[in-house]
């Protein structure tokens, strides 16, 4: 009987001791994690992106008619996943009215679904991508498959697998807010509609995540495709950018480039996204990209020339990180301005 009191004692201790580290440990990122990252696939990016960049949305210029058909595919995309909007009902738009945009901008709308979250439902975890582009000239369309046709089917499938998750009772403790921004092109315009009138209050925001051009391989990386870029992840928050290193050195090994994080990087891509719309509020970021290459802003940037493979790689990468900042214990701490 001692002994079998003894033996149910210590794996009483290993169960709790088990259950501790588990729920204490700095990375919570696991095995279920990784049952709906391996949702997101090369084959479901392809389709999407074959849609997001036809002729049919017309290179989707801000407040012209492909813009306005791409709006309506990302909400019935939506709706039909059974992803809530933040406003209720079908109403999944944000309204830009000319006046926030530029003289001779027709009104545009940013489009927003939501995912609510299941203990911190206050703190708000935001994925974004710009869905514009540069419409038609001189009879010929940009498709921008890759600017930015891939960060808008990137959230699209990270969206999807989170709510596979939610459904199944793996929901995110943090809600998670998904942000295709108009107006990128012209400006940034879409991201600073937002963050001037944030659906949430921005310190209810916890990080940015943008997505900007990450279905394509740089001439840099020719030889090694197995890459991404990633800026702005340390800029105000040192525990950010440990746990973006952490979960990729965890899941998906890609290589982190952080050439164009460097302060004195002439293109100076940390200022010219729509993260930093986010940034200069003092919101952690982090932007993901896949370098420029001789079709950008031309009529070229076509969806037959993705790498969907590497694209779907790369949106499991953000996938992971989001799953973690939305799930960790605490929220990430801004130690920097």
């Amino acid at each position: 009987m001692k002994n079998l009191l003894l033996l149910f004692f210590s794996l009483l201790f290993i169960n709790c001791a088990s259950n501790y580290s588990i729920s204490n440990s700095s990375t919570i990122t696991g095995e279920t994690a990784t049952k709906y990252a391996n949702t997101i696939t090369s084959n479901d990016l392809n389709k999407l992106l074959y849609t997001v960049a036809s002729s049919e949305f017309e290179g989707r210029e801000t407040g012209k008619t492909g813009q306005k058909k791409a709006a309506e595919f990302l909400k019935k995309f939506y709706i039909e996943q059974a992803i809530t909007s933040p406003y209720g009902g079908n109403d999944y738009f944000q309204a830009i009215p000319t006046e926030h945009l530029k003289l001779g901008v027709n009104p545009s709308e940013n489009v927003i679904a939501f995912i609510k979250g299941n203990e911190k439902p206050n703190e708000i975890i935001v994925l974004s991508a710009h869905y514009d582009h540069l419409g038609i000239k001189n009879g010929k369309t940009y498709y921008g498959a890759d600017d930015d046709g891939s960060g808008t089917v990137a959230v699209l499938e990270i969206a999807e697998a989170f709510q596979k998750a939610a459904k199944e009772g793996n929901g995110p403790k943090r809600s998670i807010l998904f942000l295709h921004v108009t107006g990128e092109e012209k400006g940034l315009l879409g991201s600073k509609y937002y963050t001037n009138f944030p659906i949430f209050p921005l310190k209810n925001t916890v990080v940015d995540l943008n997505i900007d051009m990450i279905g394509r391989i740089d001439t840099a990386h020719t030889f090694n495709p197995n890459y991404i870029y990633v800026i702005g992840s340390d800029k105000l928050s040192t525990e950010l950018h440990q746990l973006s290193e952490k979960i990729n050195n965890k899941f998906t090994k890609l290589n982190l480039d952080y050439t164009y994080n460097s302060e004195d990087d002439p293109n100076r891509y940390y200022y010219r996204s729509d993260h930093y719309s986010f940034a200069k509020n003092n919101i952690p970021i982090i932007f993901y990209f896949s370098g420029t290459h001789k079709d950008y802003h031309k009529a070229s940037d076509t969806p037959d020339k993705i790498n969907y493979d590497i694209l779907a790689k790369r949106t499991q990468l953000i996938f992971y990180t989001a799953w973690e900042l939305a799930n960790k214990n605490t929220r990430i701490k801004v130690d920097k301005r």
